[in-house]
């Protein structure tokens, strides 16, 4: 765990969460202090629905987690300018931090939006969402939590749907544009104004 070693050596950001002990799971209320629901966005990149989602919802509590630490320490500075209390940045591995790190059945939805598809049939198993990935999740969702995901990858979206199913454990939901409010990511702005299909999924914990 080379980041985590790194990351003990510095400073944190204002807005970034360094937990006390990387090695150990966390207890609950330790990232923010409160109660508040927690919402989790994997892999955050350059935090613009992270940032967009705190300041929708004031009343709820939003952690991002960034492998990248040049991005980590960027979203958590634009969270600190925007004067987001709700708001805070984790650098680390992703399943690292849902294996290992959150407290059990803490969080109330889990996004994960656009990973890497790893498109080589060689690389497949690298891919995040598979049965292991999920069982760690599981883990962590309340009951009545939530896993969403997007991918503009559409064979990956069916691998992802395919280890859904495999797994059994979570009920699917409607996930229609006007749900809930849900920002698009730049990536996303991007992809669609080349006229290309983002394809989603919405599962909720039992």
């Amino acid at each position: 765990m080379e980041n985590i070693q790194d990351t003990k050596q510095r400073q944190p950001e204002e807005c970034e969460f360094m937990p006390s002990d990387y090695f150990a799971r966390m207890q609950n209320n330790e990232i923010f202090g409160n109660d508040a629901p927690l919402e989790v966005d994997l892999g955050c990149g350059d935090g613009s629905f992270l940032i967009a989602m705190a300041k929708n919802h004031p009343e709820r509590n939003f952690l991002g987690v960034e492998r990248l630490l040049g991005r980590a320490k960027k979203v958590a500075r634009k969270a600190h300018r925007a004067g987001l209390t709700n708001c805070k940045v984790l650098r680390l591995e992703s399943k690292y931090t849902i294996e290992y790190l959150l407290p059990k059945e803490s969080i109330d939805r889990l996004h994960l939006l656009c990973p890497d598809p790893w498109p080589k049939a060689r690389h497949h198993r690298r891919r995040l969402v598979q049965q292991d990935f999920l069982e760690c999740l599981n883990n962590v969702l309340k009951p009545g939590g939530e896993f969403c995901f997007k991918t503009d990858h559409p064979e990956y979206f069916e691998w992802a749907t395919d280890e859904m199913n495999t797994f059994k454990k979570f009920s699917k939901l409607e996930w229609n544009d006007d749900s809930f409010f849900y920002p698009k990511t730049d990536f996303q702005i991007q992809w669609e104004s080349q006229g290309k299909t983002m394809h989603q999924f919405r599962y909720q914990k039992p």
